[in-house]
């Protein structure tokens, strides 16, 4: 864990796993780290990175949430959820929704990411792991190591991950908008 730390923290991209997937992480203020993320996964400047978080409390400090927010998020974290929020003035601007000011903030339910997330001290700035031209994501960490080894500054091994993605869930509304449904239970969010 020490050795990803270290990394992260001098500018490093790693790759880690998730609940949902296997993600690509980097610091969250290094925009160095950001622009190759989006070189290996041939991003436009609009695609949104999540910013993913040891815990709630570490959310809020990124997102304003209100108390009816605060229990819906309570209710969900950890887990494979990704909440679109508005974002604080703690959040790189180049890290936000252009327009609506917002950032997608999640708390995984993965021993490996909340160690690291621990130990860091702060969230990981991330993306899923899909490669140009695949509808999937990589779950096999040696087909990463292979692929990715020169690209990337460590792959962190958690096994096999899972194909799907996080529900995201939008909270910016009057009331809570599931735009894509993933491994979290659309029917949580009803109602």
């Amino acid at each position: 864990m020490h050795q990803a730390v270290e990394i992260i923290r001098k500018g490093g991209i790693i790759v880690y796993p998730t609940d949902s997937a296997y993600a690509l992480g980097c610091h969250i203020g290094d925009k160095k780290a950001l622009d190759k993320i989006r070189q290996i996964r041939q991003l436009d400047k609009n695609h949104n990175f999540t910013l993913m978080c040891r815990d709630l409390s570490e959310l809020s400090v990124y997102a304003k949430v209100d108390n009816q927010t605060y229990r819906s998020l309570k209710a969900h974290t950890p887990g494979p959820y990704t909440f679109i929020l508005e974002a604080t003035s703690e959040v790189p601007r180049r890290l936000m929704h252009a327009k609506r000011k917002t950032i997608g903030l999640r708390v995984p339910e993965n021993a490996i990411a909340l160690a690291l997330l621990e130990n860091l001290g702060e969230p990981i700035m991330s993306v899923t792991l899909i490669m140009p031209g695949d509808e999937y994501p990589l779950t096999d960490p040696y087909d990463i190591r292979d692929l990715l080894e020169h690209h990337v500054d460590l792959v962190v091994e958690g096994g096999y991950c899972g194909l799907e993605p996080t529900t995201v869930v939008d909270l910016t509304g009057e009331a809570p908008d599931v735009t894509r449904q993933g491994m979290g239970q659309f029917d949580d969010f009803q109602g």
